[in-house]
């Protein structure tokens, strides 16, 4: 037992050093990489400007800024007698992070739900599904008006304006969740199901002890996809309710001075890819903690 128990210590403590050295070499490719997009950036600028090629569009300081002149743009204030840029997008990414959090718990919780009544009913399925999946080829921005209209006066003073911001994120959330979850508890081993039958086991039981463990592979691989679509549907729903306070106004504001001072647009495009990246994250990291192994590790 002394024996077993010292091996096990040993495992774990070069376990550790081990993880240590593959997120120091994550993080280093990361920068690496980095590095690699933004000379590519310069050279296709230097090739381009100092050759005159004007395909697939005209290179020049407002088209396509310095990496420098974009990252210099971050501390100095977008208008005089104001805080640096960093600072104005920092508060405006809090807000529309506020309204895409709301909106990614509020489209998952619905997307997981409606993944499971799929996938106890043919039925369902046959006359439901083919409207889910119509319900993605509108546009965005065709219904986020509509959203805005229809929701806000229903919502408590304190929720207005951003509440149905966060519906709209929401919306662009439940469809690969729903498709993904239903996925996912049909790839339960038919062997399982069998076993869990012959030992008359009730469907809630075969729902959150089988098929649900079996589906968060599907699940989660779902949920990547829909955290940085919900930041997406957040900066897009802020346009149509007027919100200033976060990306979508930044954007809308920067943008009708792109000609003048381009690096701006460019410094919010950076802080909304950000806010998108630090999503995904959050969610490979629960992926880490709560999914183990794939169910096909697992027969």
């Amino acid at each position: 037992m002394t024996q077993v128990a010292t091996a096990n210590q040993l495992a774990r403590r070069s376990t550790v050093p081990t993880a240590l050295r593959e997120t120091l070499k994550r993080i280093a490719m990361t920068v690496v990489l980095l590095l690699v997009l933004a000379g590519a950036w310069e050279l296709y600028r230097w090739i381009w400007t100092s050759t005159g090629w004007t395909w697939p569009f005209i290179v020049d300081d407002t088209s396509m800024p310095h990496i420098k002149t974009i990252l210099k743009a971050f501390g100095e204030p977008a208008q005089v007698n104001q805080p640096a840029l960093i600072t104005i997008l920092f508060h405006k990414c809090l807000f529309t992070a506020k309204e895409a959090v709301v909106g990614f718990a509020l489209g998952a919780l619905f997307g997981f739900a409606l993944g499971i009544a799929l996938a106890h009913s043919r039925l369902m399925q046959r006359g439901f599904l083919p409207y889910i999946v119509a319900s993605q080829t509108i546009p965005i921005l065709a219904i986020a008006p509509m959203v805005v209209i229809w929701v806000n006066p229903k919502l408590p003073p304190s929720l207005q304006g951003w509440g149905a911001v966060a519906v709209i994120a929401a919306y662009l959330t439940f469809f690969p969740v729903a498709i993904n979850t239903l996925r996912g508890l049909q790839s339960a081993d038919p062997r399982a199901l069998e076993l869990m039958r012959t030992y008359a086991a009730s469907s809630w039981t075969v729902l959150w002890k089988l098929r649900v463990p079996a589906s968060l592979p599907y699940v989660f691989s779902a949920l990547k996809v829909a955290a940085t679509a919900s930041v997406v549907g957040a900066i897009i729903g802020e346009l149509p309710s007027g919100l200033q306070d976060g990306l979508g106004g930044a954007i809308l504001n920067f943008n009708q001075y792109y000609s003048f001072e381009p690096q701006e647009l460019w410094a919010t495009n950076i802080a909304a890819a950000v806010v998108g990246i630090v999503f995904f994250l959050v969610v490979v990291a629960a992926e880490k903690a709560i999914v183990r192994r794939a169910p096909e590790a697992t027969a």
